[in-house]
């Protein structure tokens, strides 16, 4: 592109763009003759996929901006519509991110003047809330604003269709080429009004629907530490609880409440170092049995407990320790115990023990890939969970990872282990004497230059490595030519020779600029005086693989 094609195009965004703050941005970039920065965010336009749209704020089509929402959701309108859903309800949700209220009200308005209903909830509400109304009120899609776990300055646009879950191929490629057709925003009828802002009797649906996650006459004693890290999650979450009749969780106050600069993390995200510093701080205070955290969206939820061996006496459970544990507490409710078409599910890069759990229990079992809208799709789901901290416990309510129902679960649990006298801990080294040790870490690299992912990645795929930690690569598997199983996906897949049944798989993340690396290696143990040996084996053979996938990528 030329100069003089960059400056036309510049131009031309910004006659078009309704946001006075964007106007003034771009237009100082042209003022300023800032050819860098706008070669950067005239490049192209941000794409439209399987996780809908998420990116920086700012002006331009490679960034997050109102422009950018209004084509999207003029596209998505144009798809409904060629699909027979003319008159149909869209339901629109929003967090309480940067200009998440006004993307929200684009969306309403561009689907109302293109001839559907659109009904906006009455506030910033967690995703699970968005999720659950879709089916709630029949509608044929959903659309949740939100940018989850991101950095502050990113936001996003997520898509549902009418079962409820995200949209997954050929949906995602569908709207993508109505976008494309939208050739200016001057073409896309948004009405002033003629929408319809709920009230508050979704919310109360949902809320009764997560009692449904509980079994009637259970302890309810476990006494929580709980952080909605600056997000939505704190008044679903404690009314949730009120409602449950466990005690009120403690509030870490100083995250308690939105806040879109997300002022005491680095990353809002509970798996991010530094993220539960807080949350630990206070429960060093109050001394609870568990700290339960939320992600800002409040589809994910973070657990963490007592570990005299840490510094800081706190530990945060993986999401995979979490899995199981949720997984042998619906087995042991008697939740689909023996019933080959009630399925536990999870995406490949979660640990392998769900697997063994199903199976000891005779439930179905079925690996997916990465997210849960694909997760959510499969056929007699009753539990899903990814290793991201993300977990659905209850898909005829929401089909999508939920983190409030999520910490209703695990709080029952833990419940129930104090009443033994047991905690969470101890349920971790039954699973493990009965289906051996699954240690599970991850290599997640951030990268400014999304071009190192994309050298890692043909690194890998030129030069396979042979060799991991000593053992022999048996198997190598490159997932862009699908399995029998799964549909292809950009990731590769490693078996490594031995008893411990090592396994890695390499992928881009689909939601932030990052390549991660899910390793899992198996220590057979064969009662609990062999734990500890076996967790620092696991840990040994984990760091090994690390280093040497590292080097293998050229990382």
């Amino acid at each position: 592109m030329t100069q003089d094609d960059l400056l036309a195009r510049a131009q031309a965004w910004l006659a078009e763009d309704p946001d006075r703050e964007t106007r003034e941005e771009l237009a100082k970039l042209i003022e300023t003759g800032e050819t860098g920065e706008l070669a950067a965010r005239f490049a192209g336009t941000l794409q439209f996929g399987t996780a809908g749209l998420r990116g920086e704020l700012g002006a331009g089509p490679m960034r997050m901006n109102r422009s950018v929402v209004i084509r999207a959701a003029a596209g998505l309108a144009a798809y409904l519509k060629a699909k027979g859903q003319e008159g149909g309800l869209v339901v629109v949700g929003y967090d309480a991110r940067y200009k998440s209220a006004d993307f929200a009200r684009d969306t309403a308005a561009v689907m109302t003047g293109a001839g559907l209903r659109a009904a906006v909830l009455p506030r910033p509400l967690p995703t699970p809330v968005l999720a659950y109304a879709i089916r709630h009120l029949g509608a044929v899609a959903g659309v949740e604003v939100t940018a989850s776990h991101n950095p502050p300055r990113d936001n996003g646009y997520k898509v549902y269709l009418g079962d409820g879950s995200q949209i997954v191929p050929p949906a995602d490629a569908e709207i993508a080429a109505e976008i494309a057709a939208v050739r200016s925003l001057h073409d896309v009828p948004r009405p002033e009004s003629g929408w319809e802002t709920l009230g508050d009797e979704v919310l109360e649906a949902y809320l009764a629907r997560t009692d449904a996650v509980l079994t009637p006459g259970t302890p309810r004693t476990v006494r929580t530490v709980y952080t909605a890290l600056h997000g939505v999650g704190k008044d679903v979450v404690t009314a949730a609880f009120a409602r449950a009749g466990f005690p009120p969780p403690a509030l870490v106050a100083e995250q308690a409440e939105p806040d879109p600069a997300f002022p005491t993390v680095a990353f809002p995200n509970p798996e991010e170092p530094g993220a539960m510093d807080l949350a630990f701080e206070a429960a060093r205070a109050v001394g609870p049995d568990i700290v339960i955290a939320n992600d800002p969206d409040a589809d994910r939820c973070a657990v963490a407990v007592p570990d005299a061996g840490v510094e800081g006496g706190w530990r945060m459970l993986r999401g995979d320790e979490v899995g199981a544990l949720l997984a042998a507490h619906l087995v042991h409710k008697g939740v689909s115990r023996g019933d080959r078409n009630s399925v536990f599910a999870e995406s490949i890069v979660s640990s392998s023990l769900l697997g063994r759990i199903a199976e000891a229990a005779g439930v179905g079992y079925e690996e997916t890939l990465t997210g849960f809208k694909w997760i959510a799709r499969v056929d007699g789901l009753r539990y899903g969970y990814e290793e991201a901290l993300g977990y659905c416990v209850d898909p005829e309510g929401v089909r999508d990872k939920d983190g409030v129902t999520a910490a209703l679960l695990v709080a029952e649990l833990a419940s129930v282990l104090k009443e033994q006298d047991r905690t969470l801990t101890d349920l971790l080294d039954d699973l493990a004497v009965a289906h051996g040790l699954h240690a599970t870490d991850q290599l997640s690299v951030r990268v400014d230059d999304l071009s190192v992912i994309a050298n890692a990645m043909s690194a890998l795929r030129e030069r396979p490595p042979v060799r991991l930690a000593g053992l022999t690569v048996t198997t190598a598997e490159d997932l862009t030519k699908g399995t029998e199983s799964l549909p292809p996906t950009d990731g590769l897949r490693y078996y490594l020779e031995g008893d411990y049944k090592a396994r890695v798989i390499v992928r881009p993340s689909g939601t932030e600029p990052k390549l991660k690396c899910y390793l899992e290696v198996v220590v057979p143990v064969a009662d609990a005086s062999e734990l500890a040996t076996a967790r620092a084996t696991g840990a040994e053979i984990l760091a090994a693989i690390k280093r040497d996938l590292s080097e293998a990528a050229g990382l």
